[in-house]
Protein backbone atom coordinates (compact mmCIF):
# COMPACT_ATOMS: atom_id res chain seq x y z
CA UNK A 1 0.00 0.00 0.00
CA UNK A 2 2.79 2.45 0.87
CA UNK A 3 4.40 1.83 -2.52
CA UNK A 4 1.08 2.52 -4.25
CA UNK A 5 0.55 5.76 -2.32
CA UNK A 6 4.08 6.92 -3.14
CA UNK A 7 3.48 6.24 -6.83
CA UNK A 8 0.25 8.25 -6.77
CA UNK A 9 2.01 11.15 -5.07
CA UNK A 10 4.65 11.16 -7.80
CA UNK A 11 1.91 11.37 -10.43
CA UNK A 12 0.17 14.20 -8.60
CA UNK A 13 3.40 16.19 -8.19
CA UNK A 14 4.27 15.66 -11.85
CA UNK A 15 0.83 16.83 -12.86
CA UNK A 16 1.00 19.92 -10.66
CA UNK A 17 4.37 20.81 -12.19
CA UNK A 18 2.78 20.64 -15.63
CA UNK A 19 0.24 23.33 -14.74
CA UNK A 20 2.49 25.53 -12.61
CA UNK A 21 2.48 29.27 -13.21
CA UNK A 22 4.63 32.05 -11.85
CA UNK A 23 1.64 33.28 -9.85
CA UNK A 24 1.07 30.03 -7.89
CA UNK A 25 2.58 31.59 -4.77
CA UNK A 26 0.49 29.61 -2.26
CA UNK A 27 2.06 26.38 -3.52
CA UNK A 28 5.48 27.02 -2.00
CA UNK A 29 4.00 26.87 1.51
CA UNK A 30 2.21 23.54 1.17
CA UNK A 31 5.10 21.34 2.31
CA UNK A 32 5.73 23.10 5.61
CA UNK A 33 5.66 21.00 8.81
CA UNK A 34 2.35 21.05 10.73
CA UNK A 35 3.67 23.30 13.51
CA UNK A 36 4.54 26.00 10.95
CA UNK A 37 0.85 26.61 10.20
CA UNK A 38 0.41 27.78 13.80
CA UNK A 39 3.13 30.40 13.45
CA UNK A 40 2.72 34.13 13.06
CA UNK A 41 4.39 33.90 9.64
CA UNK A 42 1.79 31.40 8.46
CA UNK A 43 -1.08 33.46 9.80
CA UNK A 44 0.26 36.54 8.04
CA UNK A 45 0.47 34.72 4.72
CA UNK A 46 -2.96 33.17 5.23
CA UNK A 47 -4.41 36.64 5.93
CA UNK A 48 -3.02 37.87 2.60
CA UNK A 49 -4.44 34.86 0.76
CA UNK A 50 -7.81 35.31 2.46
CA UNK A 51 -7.86 38.95 1.31
CA UNK A 52 -8.16 37.62 -2.27
CA UNK A 53 -10.93 35.18 -1.35
CA UNK A 54 -13.77 35.90 -3.77
CA UNK A 55 -17.38 36.11 -2.56
CA UNK A 56 -18.21 32.85 -4.39
CA UNK A 57 -15.47 30.90 -2.61
CA UNK A 58 -12.67 30.84 -5.20
CA UNK A 59 -9.60 32.92 -6.01
CA UNK A 60 -8.52 34.99 -9.05
CA UNK A 61 -5.88 33.92 -11.56
CA UNK A 62 -2.59 35.55 -12.56
CA UNK A 63 -2.34 37.09 -9.11
CA UNK A 64 0.31 36.77 -6.41
CA UNK A 65 -2.25 35.83 -3.76
CA UNK A 66 0.46 35.35 -1.11
CA UNK A 67 2.30 38.59 -1.91
CA UNK A 68 0.69 41.87 -0.87
CA UNK A 69 -2.81 42.08 0.65
CA UNK A 70 -5.66 42.89 -1.71
CA UNK A 71 -6.73 46.50 -1.27
CA UNK A 72 -9.71 46.63 -3.62
CA UNK A 73 -13.39 45.84 -3.30
CA UNK A 74 -14.35 42.17 -2.80
CA UNK A 75 -16.97 42.44 -5.53
CA UNK A 76 -14.23 43.31 -8.04
CA UNK A 77 -12.55 39.93 -7.54
CA UNK A 78 -13.44 37.18 -9.98
CA UNK A 79 -12.61 33.58 -9.24
CA UNK A 80 -11.59 30.93 -11.74
CA UNK A 81 -10.05 27.47 -11.97
CA UNK A 82 -7.81 28.54 -14.86
CA UNK A 83 -4.04 29.06 -14.57
CA UNK A 84 -3.78 27.10 -11.29
CA UNK A 85 -6.15 29.45 -9.46
CA UNK A 86 -8.19 28.41 -6.39
CA UNK A 87 -6.90 24.89 -5.67
CA UNK A 88 -3.55 25.76 -4.08
CA UNK A 89 -5.08 28.58 -2.07
CA UNK A 90 -7.62 26.09 -0.76
CA UNK A 91 -4.90 23.59 0.09
CA UNK A 92 -3.02 26.14 2.16
CA UNK A 93 -6.14 27.38 3.94
CA UNK A 94 -7.07 23.74 4.62
CA UNK A 95 -3.74 23.27 6.39
CA UNK A 96 -4.44 26.38 8.41
CA UNK A 97 -7.89 25.04 9.31
CA UNK A 98 -6.49 21.69 10.43
CA UNK A 99 -3.72 23.12 12.57
CA UNK A 100 -5.42 26.19 14.06
CA UNK A 101 -9.08 25.05 14.17
CA UNK A 102 -10.08 28.64 13.31
CA UNK A 103 -13.61 28.75 11.96
CA UNK A 104 -12.87 31.32 9.27
CA UNK A 105 -10.46 28.89 7.61
CA UNK A 106 -12.89 26.00 7.94
CA UNK A 107 -15.66 28.09 6.39
CA UNK A 108 -13.42 29.20 3.52
CA UNK A 109 -12.48 25.61 2.67
CA UNK A 110 -16.08 24.44 2.77
CA UNK A 111 -17.16 27.35 0.57
CA UNK A 112 -14.42 26.58 -1.96
CA UNK A 113 -15.28 22.88 -2.06
CA UNK A 114 -18.94 23.78 -2.57
CA UNK A 115 -17.98 25.99 -5.52
CA UNK A 116 -15.95 23.24 -7.17
CA UNK A 117 -18.67 20.64 -6.70
CA UNK A 118 -21.34 23.02 -7.99
CA UNK A 119 -19.24 23.88 -11.05
CA UNK A 120 -18.93 20.29 -12.24
CA UNK A 121 -21.21 19.39 -15.13
CA UNK A 122 -23.52 16.41 -14.73
CA UNK A 123 -21.36 14.61 -17.30
CA UNK A 124 -18.27 14.95 -15.08
CA UNK A 125 -16.46 17.79 -16.83
CA UNK A 126 -15.53 21.22 -15.49
CA UNK A 127 -15.48 24.62 -17.22
CA UNK A 128 -12.87 27.29 -16.48
CA UNK A 129 -15.08 29.04 -13.94
CA UNK A 130 -18.58 29.03 -12.50
CA UNK A 131 -21.07 29.97 -13.66
CA UNK A 132 -19.64 29.19 -17.09
CA UNK A 133 -19.55 31.91 -19.71
CA UNK A 134 -21.01 31.74 -23.18
CA UNK A 135 -17.69 31.46 -25.02
CA UNK A 136 -14.99 28.79 -25.02
CA UNK A 137 -14.79 29.17 -21.22
CA UNK A 138 -17.84 26.91 -20.91
CA UNK A 139 -16.12 23.97 -22.59
CA UNK A 140 -14.80 21.03 -20.62
CA UNK A 141 -11.34 22.43 -19.98
CA UNK A 142 -8.25 20.25 -19.91
CA UNK A 143 -6.15 23.21 -21.01
CA UNK A 144 -3.25 23.97 -18.65
CA UNK A 145 -4.33 21.07 -16.43
CA UNK A 146 -7.50 22.86 -15.29
CA UNK A 147 -9.93 19.95 -14.92
CA UNK A 148 -7.34 17.44 -13.75
CA UNK A 149 -6.19 19.77 -10.96
CA UNK A 150 -9.79 20.00 -9.75
CA UNK A 151 -10.07 16.23 -9.86
CA UNK A 152 -6.98 15.67 -7.74
CA UNK A 153 -8.19 18.30 -5.30
CA UNK A 154 -11.63 16.78 -4.73
CA UNK A 155 -10.02 13.37 -4.27
CA UNK A 156 -7.77 14.87 -1.60
CA UNK A 157 -10.82 16.27 0.17
CA UNK A 158 -12.46 12.85 0.05
CA UNK A 159 -9.45 10.86 1.26
CA UNK A 160 -6.94 12.96 3.21
CA UNK A 161 -7.88 13.13 6.88
CA UNK A 162 -4.69 15.05 7.63
CA UNK A 163 -6.09 18.15 5.92
CA UNK A 164 -9.86 17.69 5.49
CA UNK A 165 -11.17 15.72 8.48
CA UNK A 166 -13.40 18.67 9.48
CA UNK A 167 -15.30 18.60 6.17
CA UNK A 168 -18.76 17.06 6.44
CA UNK A 169 -18.71 13.31 5.58
CA UNK A 170 -21.50 13.75 3.02
CA UNK A 171 -19.49 16.44 1.26
CA UNK A 172 -16.39 14.29 1.25
CA UNK A 173 -18.42 11.46 -0.26
CA UNK A 174 -19.65 13.88 -2.94
CA UNK A 175 -16.03 14.75 -3.69
CA UNK A 176 -15.20 11.10 -4.30
CA UNK A 177 -18.22 10.84 -6.60
CA UNK A 178 -16.97 13.96 -8.43
CA UNK A 179 -13.60 12.28 -9.00
CA UNK A 180 -15.31 9.17 -10.39
CA UNK A 181 -17.49 11.28 -12.70
CA UNK A 182 -14.37 13.10 -13.90
CA UNK A 183 -12.71 9.80 -14.80
CA UNK A 184 -15.82 8.77 -16.72
CA UNK A 185 -15.79 12.10 -18.59
CA UNK A 186 -12.14 11.62 -19.52
CA UNK A 187 -12.90 8.23 -21.02
CA UNK A 188 -15.82 9.62 -22.99
CA UNK A 189 -13.82 12.51 -24.43
CA UNK A 190 -10.84 10.51 -25.72
CA UNK A 191 -10.77 11.12 -29.46
CA UNK A 192 -11.11 8.27 -31.94
CA UNK A 193 -9.60 8.63 -35.41
CA UNK A 194 -10.44 5.97 -37.97
CA UNK A 195 -11.80 3.82 -35.18
CA UNK A 196 -8.65 4.04 -33.03
CA UNK A 197 -8.34 5.78 -29.67
CA UNK A 198 -5.77 8.56 -29.70
CA UNK A 199 -5.48 11.53 -27.35
CA UNK A 200 -7.53 14.47 -26.08
CA UNK A 201 -8.09 18.04 -27.17
CA UNK A 202 -7.34 20.86 -24.74
CA UNK A 203 -11.08 21.60 -24.70
CA UNK A 204 -14.14 19.49 -25.41
CA UNK A 205 -17.71 20.52 -26.04
CA UNK A 206 -19.61 20.35 -22.77
CA UNK A 207 -22.60 18.64 -24.42
CA UNK A 208 -21.30 16.52 -27.31
CA UNK A 209 -17.78 15.81 -25.93
CA UNK A 210 -16.35 16.70 -29.36
CA UNK A 211 -12.96 18.49 -29.56
CA UNK A 212 -13.49 22.25 -29.38
CA UNK A 213 -11.41 25.38 -30.01
CA UNK A 214 -10.51 27.93 -27.35
CA UNK A 215 -8.61 31.16 -27.98
CA UNK A 216 -8.09 32.10 -31.61
CA UNK A 217 -4.65 30.44 -31.69
CA UNK A 218 -5.84 27.27 -29.88
CA UNK A 219 -7.58 25.23 -32.59
CA UNK A 220 -9.42 21.92 -32.52
CA UNK A 221 -6.55 19.47 -32.21
CA UNK A 222 -4.99 16.58 -30.34
CA UNK A 223 -2.80 17.86 -27.53
CA UNK A 224 0.47 16.25 -26.45
CA UNK A 225 0.69 18.67 -23.54
CA UNK A 226 -2.68 18.51 -21.79
CA UNK A 227 -2.82 14.77 -22.42
CA UNK A 228 -0.12 14.13 -19.81
CA UNK A 229 -2.19 15.45 -16.92
CA UNK A 230 -5.15 13.43 -18.16
CA UNK A 231 -3.04 10.27 -18.20
CA UNK A 232 -1.86 11.03 -14.68
CA UNK A 233 -5.48 11.03 -13.53
CA UNK A 234 -6.27 7.73 -15.24
CA UNK A 235 -3.09 6.15 -13.90
CA UNK A 236 -3.95 7.30 -10.38
CA UNK A 237 -6.97 4.98 -10.24
CA UNK A 238 -5.78 2.19 -7.92
CA UNK A 239 -7.73 -0.60 -9.60
CA UNK A 240 -8.07 0.54 -13.20
CA UNK A 241 -10.83 -0.99 -15.29
CA UNK A 242 -10.02 -2.60 -18.65
CA UNK A 243 -11.44 0.56 -20.23
CA UNK A 244 -8.94 2.75 -18.36
CA UNK A 245 -6.02 0.50 -19.25
CA UNK A 246 -7.10 0.52 -22.89
CA UNK A 247 -7.35 4.32 -22.90
CA UNK A 248 -3.87 4.78 -21.39
CA UNK A 249 -2.22 2.19 -23.64
CA UNK A 250 -3.79 3.71 -26.75
CA UNK A 251 -2.68 7.21 -25.86
CA UNK A 252 0.88 6.05 -25.19
CA UNK A 253 0.91 4.45 -28.65
CA UNK A 254 -0.25 7.77 -30.08
CA UNK A 255 2.40 9.74 -28.20
CA UNK A 256 5.10 7.44 -29.51
CA UNK A 257 3.75 7.80 -33.04
CA UNK A 258 3.73 11.61 -33.09
CA UNK A 259 7.09 12.37 -31.46
CA UNK A 260 9.38 14.53 -33.58
CA UNK A 261 13.03 13.42 -33.68
CA UNK A 262 16.06 15.43 -34.70
CA UNK A 263 14.94 18.96 -33.84
CA UNK A 264 15.32 21.49 -31.05
CA UNK A 265 14.01 24.98 -30.30
CA UNK A 266 16.60 27.73 -30.38
CA UNK A 267 15.68 31.10 -28.85
CA UNK A 268 18.12 33.81 -29.96
CA UNK A 269 18.33 37.25 -28.45
CA UNK A 270 17.11 39.88 -30.91
CA UNK A 271 16.41 43.52 -30.14
CA UNK A 272 13.25 45.10 -31.44
CA UNK A 273 11.16 41.94 -31.11
CA UNK A 274 8.09 41.67 -28.84
CA UNK A 275 9.94 39.64 -26.18
CA UNK A 276 13.55 40.45 -26.98
CA UNK A 277 14.27 37.21 -28.80
CA UNK A 278 13.47 35.28 -31.94
CA UNK A 279 12.56 31.59 -31.97
CA UNK A 280 13.84 29.03 -34.45
CA UNK A 281 13.32 25.31 -34.88
CA UNK A 282 16.63 23.83 -35.98
CA UNK A 283 17.72 20.35 -37.01
CA UNK A 284 19.86 18.42 -34.55
CA UNK A 285 20.25 14.65 -35.10
CA UNK A 286 21.45 14.21 -31.51
CA UNK A 287 18.50 16.02 -29.91
CA UNK A 288 15.93 14.04 -27.92
CA UNK A 289 12.47 13.85 -29.50
CA UNK A 290 10.07 16.73 -29.05
CA UNK A 291 6.31 16.92 -29.31
CA UNK A 292 4.05 19.61 -30.73
CA UNK A 293 1.45 20.99 -28.38
CA UNK A 294 -1.23 20.60 -31.05
CA UNK A 295 -1.70 18.00 -33.79
CA UNK A 296 -4.24 18.02 -36.58
CA UNK A 297 -6.90 15.46 -35.71
CA UNK A 298 -7.17 13.84 -39.13
CA UNK A 299 -3.46 13.72 -40.04
CA UNK A 300 -1.39 13.91 -36.81
CA UNK A 301 0.56 16.79 -38.38
CA UNK A 302 1.86 19.42 -35.92
CA UNK A 303 -0.16 22.61 -36.31
CA UNK A 304 0.42 26.23 -35.35
CA UNK A 305 -1.77 29.29 -35.53
CA UNK A 306 -1.70 33.05 -35.22
CA UNK A 307 -4.52 35.06 -33.70
CA UNK A 308 -6.26 34.89 -37.08
CA UNK A 309 -6.95 31.16 -36.47
CA UNK A 310 -5.38 30.15 -39.79
CA UNK A 311 -3.70 26.76 -39.44
CA UNK A 312 -0.03 26.55 -40.41
CA UNK A 313 2.22 23.50 -40.50
CA UNK A 314 5.51 25.21 -39.70
CA UNK A 315 6.24 27.38 -36.67
CA UNK A 316 8.11 29.89 -38.83
CA UNK A 317 4.92 30.61 -40.77
CA UNK A 318 3.16 32.36 -37.89
CA UNK A 319 3.95 35.86 -36.67
CA UNK A 320 6.66 36.52 -34.12
CA UNK A 321 4.19 37.65 -31.44
CA UNK A 322 2.58 34.19 -31.22
CA UNK A 323 5.70 32.32 -32.28
CA UNK A 324 7.56 33.53 -29.19
CA UNK A 325 4.54 34.03 -26.94
CA UNK A 326 3.35 30.42 -26.63
CA UNK A 327 4.98 27.05 -25.96
CA UNK A 328 4.32 25.24 -29.23
CA UNK A 329 6.91 22.48 -28.85
CA UNK A 330 8.11 20.69 -25.74
CA UNK A 331 9.07 17.52 -23.93
CA UNK A 332 5.84 17.01 -21.96
CA UNK A 333 5.52 13.22 -22.51
CA UNK A 334 9.19 12.36 -21.87
CA UNK A 335 9.01 11.41 -18.20
CA UNK A 336 5.71 9.62 -18.62
CA UNK A 337 6.94 7.47 -21.48
CA UNK A 338 10.34 6.70 -19.99
CA UNK A 339 9.40 6.21 -16.33
CA UNK A 340 5.81 6.67 -15.20
CA UNK A 341 4.05 4.52 -17.78
CA UNK A 342 6.39 1.49 -17.46
CA UNK A 343 6.13 1.71 -13.66
CA UNK A 344 2.35 1.92 -13.87
CA UNK A 345 2.18 -1.08 -16.19
CA UNK A 346 4.42 -3.04 -13.85
CA UNK A 347 2.23 -2.14 -10.87
CA UNK A 348 -1.08 -3.11 -12.43
CA UNK A 349 0.35 -6.28 -13.95
CA UNK A 350 2.43 -7.25 -10.91
CA UNK A 351 5.62 -7.36 -12.96
CA UNK A 352 9.01 -5.69 -12.93
CA UNK A 353 9.22 -2.14 -14.27
CA UNK A 354 10.71 -3.22 -17.62
CA UNK A 355 7.32 -3.36 -19.28
CA UNK A 356 7.18 -3.88 -23.03
CA UNK A 357 5.98 -1.11 -25.31
CA UNK A 358 2.20 -1.18 -25.80
CA UNK A 359 0.55 -2.54 -28.92
CA UNK A 360 -1.93 -0.53 -30.94
CA UNK A 361 -5.34 -0.51 -29.29
CA UNK A 362 -8.42 -0.30 -31.49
Amino acid sequence: MKRCIAFLLILCVAHVALAQTTYASARKYLDKPPEWYKSDEAKGIADIIMSYHCPDGGWPKNTDTAGKPYAGKPEDLHSTFDNSATTDELRLIARMATNTKEQRYIDAVNQGVDLILKAQYDNGGWPQYYPPGDSYNKHITYNDGCMVRLMFFVREVAREDDHFAYVDPAKRKACMAAWDKGIDCILKTQVKVNGKLTSWCAQHDEVTFAPAPARTFEPVSLSACETIGILHALMAVEKPSPEIVKAVDACVVWLEAVKIPGIKVDDRKQEGTPRGFERFVVKDPSAPPMWARFYEVSTNKPIFSDRDSVIKYDLSEIGIERRTGYKWLGYWPKNLLEKEYPEWKARIEGKSSTAAAPKQVD
